[in-house]
């Protein structure tokens, strides 16, 4: 039976392979036929049409038609303001997409340019991009490969496929297995036959996945779609009432269109994009600053709205170093503590152990490659790390090996041998050996009753174990056969944990996200891990990527538990995990390092890479990279993307309180029948839009998390839902526009108006002046009430949020700048108001603090009484 590394005799390359390679004649034959060993180009959208989309979908489509309203109304000036917010916003994201998208292109890069070649029975270096089916190429420690090869021969090879399978430990590789291009040879050499080259390979194979997997749209894409929608019917039917009462009050069709067509636009949130687009960019650069880098915008929000995480296990739960935390003697037993590479660790345990373990140590060193060495003031691995482990041990144990090498100079090197699971290597006449115990043990003489029960029970708490012996006396030529070795002992290593991992897997059980571990890695290592850490109970459901069932649904319903394992795992599971998750209402976060997590990075709601031991086409494949690689960094990053979506819920109040108070004058107007003259123009609310709005909204999405953001589920529904409708409609709006219509009749009424009457023009300058300021102090005001959806202004400390209180500083000397500079005001249509008009404005802070502060009592109240009748 074949399996993941190896081919059917039928179908295998060697079959036929001529010991000279192929001849240049035949080599020019097969390259005419396949084509050049080169991964496809990925398929890119034009430029010009990246820009044009970012510059027509549905809102940038609604707020060009506003523009051209806006010209034909006759209001140059807010034509060019809302051109100008469409071209800003549309640049930045289009250069947010343009380089965002280039992960297929950076699997090309996985090639090598080279490769050693048999041709015409002479050994050649060649372009590996001239590699053709059939050649002969000969590898090394340190080659990449280039094509999918098959082995004819190898000796001690060692191949990293982490990029390709997510497995941390290197393969061995013998003959009959096949070799994937991209991976790296870290030890031994092999004679392998090119058995696929370019299109055809493996590593193709995921680059078309990549290219094939669509990112799905946002969540907060669909819910600013949505908004978007109501505000063009709320506008539109607002500038169409308006018109129908404008030719019952005797305005010529004309004059009612203009009108009509002034309000609609008005009514068109013009700094909704900027404000949104600022408030992602925010967030971005505060998971920045807590090492989660965002490559897409949209992705800060989508964070929010995660329910569901599968996390990879090396690199990310753990360390991604290698080290040995038990060792058995035959004198007893010894623990190692220390961290990854630092050979500074301890040995715990009495002098006769740590004698013994320092003796396994060395020669568990002689039996490998794999060495520590100083680099600076840190420590650089060279080789396996699983060998660097055993020279980290050697060095915590006082092994002195430099020293002892010189004595024992190294007479004979047996690599790795696949038959009898060892390594060994003959110095100064003793043979050290490592292997595997349940092989290794077997020759050996000693309690080995005692090792095998050792190395069980490492085996089941999730360490790989080895065990090392050696043989005094052995000559160069009994070294390969050699048995009736002493035991020295068993040593279990682990890929630990990080320290923080089992606070913020925690903290992911009180925010309602359900967490899953997908990995290349073997089930027992995984299971002891995820136990460990707490990502799932002490009888996990754990399951291997070739026992998943074939039918998603089936799939969906078998990982959509919290804390299920899944096992050596395939890049197209992986994919299939995402889908099926998503096709089950999640929103999908997966973590991944290598070449082989692109295509589910791409898929997922959001894919997260690992920023310093990823690879690049996972980074590129990525909507967010972890900087450090920690689990808790994704934790951290979904905290900042559920305060975005707060915040954003934030501005959205604070916008809408304002088109109430800015609509209302127009209504009134209509209601009345132009009895009651209009307080406030359509450039006055231009000013307000995008001049002293425009700041304490941006703010506002600077509110950084609270406390309770990580406790209870994922708020996942409308951006504008009934409560916030209710609050901004019935309760802040309303505020506003009793404030503002009643501070400009009052002025009116002391400047001697009377219904029905014309008041003089400097009169209703004054008294629009005045319901102006109203509307932008009840704004200074309610800027501190969106603060929070359940707690009054007073009880939030103003400090925490210091940008608010820089753009509210800035809002008061906007006002004073439209109202006092005799240009700015006359062109807005207002003047500076009257003593009487500056104290009844000012009562628009108290009356909206007060009126928020009573609703949310209310609310609470309200919550309270639900939640005892649950009870």
């Amino acid at each position: 039976m074949s399996g993941p590394h190896t081919r059917p005799a039928a179908q295998s390359a060697a079959a036929g392979v001529p010991a000279a390679g192929l001849t240049a004649a035949q080599a020019a034959r097969q390259r005419a036929r396949f084509g050049p060993n080169t991964l496809p180009a990925a398929r890119r959208p034009p430029v010009w049409l990246l820009l044009t989309r970012q510059l027509t979908h549905f809102f940038a489509l609604l707020l060009w038609l506003a523009a051209v309203l806006a010209l034909l109304a006759g209001m140059p000036q807010l034509s060019v303001a809302i051109i100008i917010v469409v071209l800003v916003n549309g640049v930045f994201a289009f250069a947010q997409e343009y380089r965002a998208d280039r992960a297929v292109e950076r699997l090309r890069d996985l090639l090598p340019a080279q490769a050693v070649v048999r041709r015409d029975g002479h050994r050649r270096t060649v372009a590996a991009a001239d590699l053709v089916p059939g050649d002969v190429v000969l590898l090394e420690a340190g080659d990449r490969v280039s094509a999918d090869l098959d082995v004819l021969s190898a000796a001690g090879l060692a191949v990293d496929e982490s990029l390709l399978t997510g497995e941390s430990v290197p393969r061995r590789a013998q003959a009959g297995q096949v070799l994937y291009a991209g991976t790296f040879v870290v030890e031994g050499a092999a004679e392998t036959v090119v058995a696929a080259t370019g299109a055809r390979t493996r590593l193709a194979g995921i680059a078309a996945m990549s290219q094939a997997a669509r990112r799905p749209p946002s969540p907060l894409a669909v819910r600013l779609g949505r908004v978007v929608q109501v505000v063009a019917i709320t506008a539109v039917a607002a500038g169409s009432v308006l018109f129908g009462v404008g030719l019952l009050l005797g305005l010529t069709p004309r004059q009612g269109f203009l009108f009509a067509l002034g309000v609609t636009v008005a009514l068109v949130p013009e700094g909704l994009l900027p404000t949104v687009t600022l408030a992602l960019a925010y967030g971005a650069h505060a998971m920045a600053r807590r090492n989660a880098l965002v490559r897409r915008l949209e992705a800060v929000e989508t964070l929010g709205s995660v329910t569901f995480i599968c996390t990879d296990k090396t690199g990310t739960l753990t360390c991604n170093q290698m080290t040995v935390v038990r060792v058995w003697t035959p004198a007893g037993q010894a623990s190692v503590t220390g961290e990854g590479y630092d050979p500074h660790g301890r040995i715990d345990a009495a002098p006769a152990i740590a004698a013994q373990v320092a003796e396994l140590s060395y020669a568990a060193v002689r039996a490998s490659r794999g060495r520590l060495t100083p680099h600076g003031e840190a420590w650089q691995p060279h080789g396996d790390p699983m060998e660097v482990a055993l020279h980290v041990l050697a060095l915590r144990a006082g092994a002195d090996v430099d020293a002892r090498a010189q004595r024992e100079p190294e007479q004979l090197w047996l690599p790795f041998d696949p038959q009898r699971l060892r390594a060994a290597s003959l110095c100064g006449g003793t043979l050290y050996v490592k292997g595997a115990p349940e092989r290794l043990l077997a020759d050996c003489r000693g309690d080995v009753q005692a090792a095998l029960q050792a190395a069980h029970t490492m085996a089941d708490d999730g360490l790989r174990v080895l065990a090392v012996a050696r043989r005094p006396g052995v000559t160069a030529a009994t070294a390969p056969t050699a048995s009736a070795l002493e035991l020295l002992g068993v040593v279990g290593l682990l890929d630990p944990p990080r320290p923080d991992v089992g606070v913020a897997v925690a903290a992911c059980r009180r925010a309602h996200i359900r967490l899953a571990m997908v990995t290349g890695d073997h089930p027992a290592t995984a299971r002891a891990l995820a136990v460990q850490v707490g990502l799932c109970a002490s009888e996990p459901v754990v399951v291997t990527g070739d026992r998943l069932p074939a039918g998603d649904r089936e799939l969906g319903e078998l990982v959509d538990r919290d804390g299920v394992v899944v096992a050596r795992v395939t890049p197209e599971q992986k994919l299939r995990i995402a889908r099926a998750l998503r096709s089950r209402g999640h929103a999908v976060a997966m973590t991944g390092d290598g070449v082989n997590d692109a295509p589910a990075l791409r898929e997922a709601d959001i894919g997260i890479a690992m920023g310093a031991s990823g690879s690049d086409v996972a980074r590129e494949s990525a909507d967010l990279v972890l900087l450090d690689d920690h689990f808790a960094t994704i934790v951290a990053a979904v905290e900042t993307g559920r305060a975005t979506f707060a915040n954003i819920r934030r501005f959205l109040t604070y916008h809408l309180t304002d088109n109430v108070a800015e609509l209302a004058p127009f209504v009134v107007w209509a209601l009345t029948g132009g009895a009651f003259p209009l307080a406030i123009g359509v450039l006055q609310i231009l000013a307000l839009d995008i001049g002293t709005d425009l700041l304490p909204a941006l703010a506002l999405g600077a509110e950084p998390p609270n406390p309770r953001t990580l406790t209870g589920p994922a708020r996942t529904g409308q951006l504008i839902d009934r409560r916030l409708l209710a609050r901004a409609f019935g309760v802040l709006g309303p505020a506003e526009v009793m404030v503002s219509l009643g501070a400009f009749a009052a002025v009116l009424i002391a400047g001697g108006w009377r219904w029905g009457l014309t008041p003089s023009a400097e009169l209703l300058a004054a008294a629009s002046g005045t319901a102006f300021a109203a509307i932008v102090l009840g704004q200074l005001a309610n800027a501190f009430a969106c603060r929070s959806e359940v707690r009054p202004a007073f009880r939030l400390d103003p400090r925490r949020n210091p940008l608010l209180l820089w753009a509210v500083a800035t809002e008061l000397v906007l006002l004073c700048a439209f109202l006092g500079v005799p240009a700015v005001a006359r062109a807005l249509g207002g003047s500076w108001p009257p003593a009487l008009g500056w104290a009844l404005a000012a009562l628009a802070v108290p009356v909206l603090l007060l009126a928020d502060a009573a609703h949310k009592v209310w609310r609470g109240g309200r919550l309270s009484a639900a939640a005892a009748a649950r009870r």
